[in-house]
């Protein structure tokens, strides 16, 4: 059986954007208003960027190896793919 895992994620177009924006979450800003108001992926930004479960083979490459090296409830470094910059926030 393949594990699934459940992530949330943060999609901007520059690695500076990405950069400001993990430094607001480190600041004590909330994941999902940002995602809200940042995130250029508008179908998961309106779910506080919610991408719900899915398996390996499912994202593209660089997404997925960061998003199953993840720990519950860590945020990764901004990860590149041909998408833009992805903060990804381990769920389940």
């Amino acid at each position: 059986m393949s594990v699934k895992i459940k992530c949330s994620h943060i999609l901007v177009a520059k690695q500076s954007e990405s950069l400001v924006i993990l430094e607001k979450i480190k600041n004590g800003e909330k994941f999902g208003k940002l995602a809200k108001e940042l995130s250029i992926d508008s179908g998961s930004a309106k779910k506080d960027g919610n991408l719900g479960y899915f398996t390996k083979g499912t994202m593209v490459k660089p997404f997925e190896e960061a998003a199953f090296k993840l720990q519950i409830g860590e945020i990764s470094q901004p990860i590149k793919t041909e998408f833009g910059y992805h903060i990804i926030k381990r769920l389940e």
